[in-house]
């Protein structure tokens, strides 16, 4: 049993929870997709021993459909929650100019859906790859200037290329992506453009069909080994066919592009100026103010289910980053987990305005539904001085909600966001 945390479902205790004015009875009037709010409780412990009673708010609150957000999301990034989670808290609990913060911020779903809506994004990640993928979606250029771009850029410059990618790559393939690679890394700094490019050639490195530079291989939020990869190719009988990497880019950038309205451009410009994006552990932002943020939205890391530096080794060499070098805080325990996420609420509580939120989404139950991580947070954000407000389970068709919920719906607590809600007073 954790030192931290012990589970009773009989506790009937709560601490005092100061309930906001009115979202709580927002979520109770909520119908959008046809079905009434259940309303159940959480039961937990604080550090200290103290029994906790959260109210736990269950409904459909946004929609499970694939393409329902704004196309400049379409990026592949592995454990993303669905951008309108945050855009359910953003227009809720913020206003026009305010800034919205993820402290794990990884492909930038909250920053993109935040800029979209007029508030100040910033974001903090220790992995090197987040602020890659984010910026460049912040100030996006226009497809006529991305073809010019792309046209000025010697794709069969290299001289030498990776012989063991050829198990992902046709030759002439892998020779226009070490063209590129070394073009970008030529570059004193990169302009909008070429960020831009930069951007879409990581998330075109390896897929699953003719859209991607890469032969069969896992989905493009991951890049399996060498040697993975080369089962996979003598199991399917395959071999890398060429791709134009140039065309494919231009594809993808009209793709990302195509919701991009004269509107949008004009806003996004203007915020991308007062955006803040951080490389380093969220525990620590001395580049953010003292109470300069009105809501955070995030979904940490959840224990040792997801290993972001062997996903994204590929996307590291192509952009000359040493993988083995990017220490990402992955703990393996319970008690580590609430460790670490307890010191980076501190520093929440630190930069968020009175009054302003924290929205901590905790994804799936982990260990077989042995830990419910919704209820192992509780404790954390109260040992950072944040006051729980409760607990949001957004439950869909598609979802398997778990029996502790006491909502009729399968057995197993699977592909549901649970999401804590706190308050700095």
């Amino acid at each position: 049993m954790s030192k931290w945390l012990a589970f009773d479902d009989t506790l009937e205790l709560p601490l005092n929870f100061v309930q906001s004015k009115t979202f709580p009875d927002e979520l109770l009037a909520f119908r959008d997709f046809g079905k009434p709010t259940q309303v159940i409780q959480t039961h937990a412990r604080t550090i200290d021993g103290l029994p906790i009673t959260a109210p736990t708010y269950v409904n459909e609150f946004w929609t499970a459909k694939q393409r329902a957000a704004h196309s400049l999301h379409e990026v592949s990034y592995r454990a993303c929650f669905k951008p309108a989670l945050p855009r359910f808290f953003i227009e809720r609990l913020t206003v026009s100019g305010e800034i919205v913060y993820d402290p794990f911020m990884g492909r930038g779903t909250t920053l993109i859906e935040a800029a979209l809506i007029g508030r100040i994004p910033a974001g903090c990640d220790v992995n090197p790859l987040s602020a890659v993928l984010v910026r460049p979606r912040l100030n996006p250029p226009a497809l006529k200037d991305i073809e010019k771009r792309l046209k000025t850029i010697n794709f069969s410059s290299a001289t030498e290329i990776p012989k063991d990618l050829l198990v992902f790559y046709h030759p002439e393939t892998l020779r226009q992506i070490v063209s590129l690679k070394n073009y970008l890394l030529r570059q004193p700094a990169l302009d909008p453009i070429d960020d831009w490019i930069r951007l879409v050639a990581l998330n075109r490195l390896t897929g699953h069909s003719a859209g991607f530079f890469s032969v069969y291989t896992l989905p493009p939020n991951q890049a399996v080994s060498l040697k993975s990869q080369r089962k996979i190719n003598e199991r399917r009988k395959q071999v890398p066919p060429r791709r134009d990497v140039p065309k494919l880019i231009l594809k993808k950038s009209k793709q990302l592009l195509q919701d991009c309205l004269p509107g949008d451009r004009a806003a996004l410009a203007r915020i991308a100026r007062r955006a803040m994006l951080l490389t380093r552990t969220s525990d620590h932002t001395p580049e953010l103010r003292s109470n300069s943020v009105a809501l955070v939205v995030t979904s940490p890391p959840f224990l040792d289910v997801v290993d972001y530096a062997s996903d994204n080794w590929l996307r590291c060499w192509f952009l000359g980053i040493d993988a083995k070098n990017v220490q990402l805080t992955i703990p393996r325990k319970l008690d580590a987990w609430q460790q670490a996420m307890t010191a980076v609420f501190r520093e929440l509580h630190r930069v968020l305005k009175p009054g302003g939120h924290v929205a901590f989404e905790v994804g799936e139950v982990g260990a077989g539904g042995a830990i419910k991580l919704e209820q192992a947070v509780l404790p954390c954000g109260i040992a950072a001085s944040l006051q729980p407000l409760l607990i949001l389970i957004n439950d869909q068709k598609f979802t398997k909600t778990a029996n502790c919920w006491g909502v009729d719906n399968n057995s197993k607590g699977t592909n549901t966001n649970r999401v804590v809600l706190f308050q700095k007073k």
